[in-house]
């Protein structure tokens, strides 16, 4: 299950996720990002509560990296220590910026 709360102020959507992003939850996040990208500069997703993060839901977050090119591309913060890690071997961590 995953919980998405978006708030979208000043050409800046912030997405704070909970639960897993996985094969079942992928699609929801990549329709609510779709629906949000219109006159977008910034994209942040905080994963304080994201518990854990497929290659479906990297390809999600690939996506949208590829859609905020030539904006001002997208942020990732709070990975815990299982996510992070997965973004580490994926080779993520090199292409996305995370604080």
């Amino acid at each position: 299950m995953l919980k998405i709360k978006k708030n979208i102020e000043n050409g800046k959507a912030a997405f704070a996720l909970e639960g897993r992003l996985d094969t079942v939850t992928a699609p929801e996040l990549e329709q609510e990002i779709k629906n949000s990208l219109g006159g977008l500069e910034e994209l942040v997703f905080d994963f304080s509560n994201l518990e854990y993060v497929s290659s479906a839901g990297l390809r999600v977050l690939l996506s949208a990296q590829k859609a905020m090119a030539g904006k001002g591309g997208i942020t990732i913060r709070n990975l815990n220590d299982t996510v992070k890690e997965i973004f580490e071997v994926t080779g993520f961590a090199d292409i996305l910026t995370i604080e």
